[in-house]
């Protein structure tokens, strides 16, 4: 159903519902202002619902995050759209933007879902689950994770087979097979942009056999392993369940890296791949830990102590980078590998090996602005218009840019930018409605 006449009225747009969305959207709204948050997964959440903990405190990732999502659902202020996609934005002059969303459909009623589940169980259709990064499979029909806000079914169509199972069991008569995309225009008088960043695709880089040797996972993979509600009930091996004593980090995965025209450290690799080896020897005290390191980028507050205590705890840190990958038929992985502790190749086995894979740009919201240019820079990130005076200022005015959106960062960088970006986009409305 297209509904083009149709316009509705925000004080703000923001787009993108991970943490820098959710935490900008609050600010605004809790200062009274009108806002419209947009989001193209079926919830709210973005990565860091996924993350185990975070560092280098280790608290509980979804203890910070889901509070933050529920307090979104539940704010008279926000109006949130989820599995819906800014498709097109005009400037209509000064504190004035028309964007057109399209909401994709759903084909099942939110109104009616009560997310009993039963619809998941009498599915049959078996996929790979996105949010468990592979690791296990979803049906057709599916809850997206555990604290997912909205907490509602969606359908996926592409992989249905039409067995009408799902409509049969259940109990609200939520399954609405003819449901059709919907097209909205809104205007608003400011818009922040926290699109956030896609992480960097190992397949892109063969030499690291991810695909082909099942022992070779993604740092994301590995949060998921060990978070509480782990795919596998735990770390184990995706070759053989078995649990892995020997587990080794490539640091730079997809950063850093001029053969594939991106030189830019992704920021958080280094810590977030130490936070993990801290977790694996607290599930598993008997295994060895490996990280092969560039360099070790502990900038942050509290990064250094972070970093000595997990040497202190037995994390072998070691500066090379591996050259070969082999694998045995029981699943270990042989690695050739350059040691600049004494300038000598050495070779090594491991049952796990994790790519600390970086963040990489999602610029792509550029393109939907159609009258006025979003500037990206020459890698794709958003690009601000002094990264140290002003760094959440775009290129177009009233448009603010939040978190990764703009580059690499971490957590705390994020939530500071949100809120510096959702406090310039307060100004700007303010100044519109003076002179309006």
């Amino acid at each position: 159903m297209m509904n083009d006449d149709f316009v509705e009225e925000y004080d703000a747009l923001v787009i993108g519902g991970g943490i820098a969305g959710i935490e900008s959207a609050l600010t605004l709204a809790d200062m009274g202002f009108n806002v419209l948050l947009v989001e193209k997964e079926p919830s709210i959440g973005g990565k860091m619902a996924l993350l185990s903990k975070v560092f280098p405190t280790l608290d509980c990732a979804s203890c910070i995050s889901t509070p933050k999502m529920a307090a979104v659902y539940h704010h008279p202020n926000i109006t949130l759209k989820v599995y819906s996609e800014v498709t097109e934005i005009n400037k209509l002059g000064e504190g004035e933007f028309e964007a057109v969303i399209v909401e994709k459909p759903k084909y099942v009623d939110p109104q009616k879902c009560t997310a009993c589940t039963l619809c998941e169980k009498a599915c049959p259709v078996i996929v790979p689950d996105e949010y468990q990064f592979g690791l296990r499979g979803r049906k057709a029909i599916y809850i997206p994770f555990d604290i997912a806000v909205p907490k509602k079914a969606v359908l996926d169509i592409r992989n249905c087979i039409l067995c009408g199972q799902c409509e049969r069991v259940c109990p609200t008569g939520a399954i609405n097979f003819l449901d059709t995309p919907k097209q909205y225009k809104v205007k608003t008088h400011s818009i922040i942009i926290a699109t956030g960043f896609k992480l960097f695709n190992p397949l892109m880089k063969p030499e690291f056999k991810y695909g082909q040797f099942r022992n070779v996972i993604t740092s994301m993979q590995m949060e998921r392993l060990l978070s509480p509600t782990s795919p596998y009930g735990g770390i184990l091996k995706p070759h053989d369940g078995g649990e892995p004593m020997k587990i080794a980090y490539f640091l730079c995965a997809g950063s850093r890296d001029l053969k594939l025209n991106y030189p830019l450290c992704s920021q958080v690799c280094c810590m977030y791949s130490i936070k993990q080896a801290q977790l694996i020897l607290g599930a598993l005290p008997l295994a060895d830990v490996y990280i092969f390191y560039i360099d070790i980028r502990a900038f942050g507050k509290g990064y250094e102590e972070f970093y000595q205590q997990a040497k202190a705890m037995g994390v072998n840190f070691i500066k090379g980078q591996p050259s070969l990958f082999d694998e045995k038929e029981d699943g270990t992985i042989v690695v050739t590998y350059w040691d600049s502790n004494d300038n000598t190749f050495k070779v090594d086995e491991f049952d796990l090996v994790v790519l600390s894979v970086g963040l990489w740009p999602n610029g792509e919201i550029a393109k939907v602005f159609k009258n006025v240019k979003l500037e990206t820079d020459e890698y794709g990130w958003i690009k601000v218009a002094d990264p140290n005076r002003n760094p959440v200022k775009t290129s177009v005015e009233g448009v603010f840019v939040a978190g990764t959106a703009s580059g690499p960062k971490d957590i705390p960088e994020t939530i500071i930018e949100a809120n510096a970006a959702a406090a310039q986009a307060a100004s700007y409305i303010l100044k519109y409605q003076k002179q309006g």
